[in-house]
């Protein structure tokens, strides 16, 4: 585990490093953090690159601001770069779920020389307002602005499982309603016209029950000149993630061939 620090608001970023070969960076979803793609089998699943997971600010070990405008995506970005700054590392491929995805959509469109590969799960370059509380419960803003981090998994009911149960107790409520506030609030989302430009070879993944992401992925898939699409029958928003061998079988053979791993 190591710390890099964004240098324009010196934020501190919570990063780790393991494997050998070409970088592959893991950017998780809100209100998780980067231990989910070592449990759910990605690191195993995609052998041969060096595996850099980042944890989102707001999240994880990294410093968790309460201002809303510390999450403003330029600054996520800036966070990716400087780990990347950091390690020495020039290109890398990214995998980004949810939250994850739509800051791998920011590098991509601003800083593509920095990107070899993009792998977007359940994610999207539009903008999210109102759609959050349709993932998780309505009034889930207001119980974090309360700041009370068990108000907002039980907010869930009981049908959420253990294991992301444990992850979002592990959360700062008023820190990751910063994030949803700036989300809800300001965060705009990229043009299409943007998307369009994105020569970076890209693969989109989201299930058929994911809805507006699903819709979203097919879109962006159109416009990219790189783009494909593999959609996930019968999941939802968090089985995108959690059906990881459905995704491997997709984002494996993506990999293999424009950014394979060292042999």
């Amino acid at each position: 585990m190591a710390d890099a620090f964004n240098p324009v608001d010196g934020t501190r970023i919570s990063y780790d490093v393991a494997g050998e070969g070409p970088a592959l960076v893991f950017l998780h979803g809100s209100a998780l953090s980067r231990v989910v793609w070592r449990g759910l089998g990605y690191l195993k699943g995609l052998p041969g690159y060096t595996h850099i997971r980042i944890d989102a600010r707001g999240h994880g070990r990294s410093e968790k601001p309460h201002d809303p405008q510390a999450y403003r995506p330029e600054l996520m970005v800036g966070d990716v770069l400087a780990v990347l700054d950091e390690l020495g590392i020039r290109r890398a491929g990214v995998v980004g779920y949810s939250m994850g995805a739509r800051t791998g959509w920011q590098l991509v469109t601003s800083h593509p020389e920095r990107v070899s590969a993009f792998v977007a799960m359940g994610g999207t370059h539009r903008a999210q307002h109102g759609e959050i509380s349709r993932i998780f419960f309505p009034g889930y803003l207001e119980t974090l602005r309360a700041g009370d981090i068990q108000a907002f998994v039980e907010g869930f009911g009981p049908g959420l499982d253990p294991n992301t149960r444990a992850a979002f107790s592990n959360n700062d409520a008023l820190a990751l309603g910063a994030f949803f506030e700036l989300t809800e609030s300001e965060d705009t989302g990229l043009p299409d016209l943007a998307v369009r430009g994105v020569r970076v070879p890209t693969l989109l993944v989201a299930g058929t029950a994911d809805e507006r992401r699903y819709a979203d992925a097919l879109d962006e898939a159109r416009m990219l000149p790189k783009g494909r699409f593999v959609g996930l029958p019968g999941r939802g928003h968090a089985g995108t993630l959690a059906s990881a061998g459905d995704v491997l079988a997709a984002v494996k053979p993506f990999l293999d061939e424009v950014y394979p791993p060292q042999a």
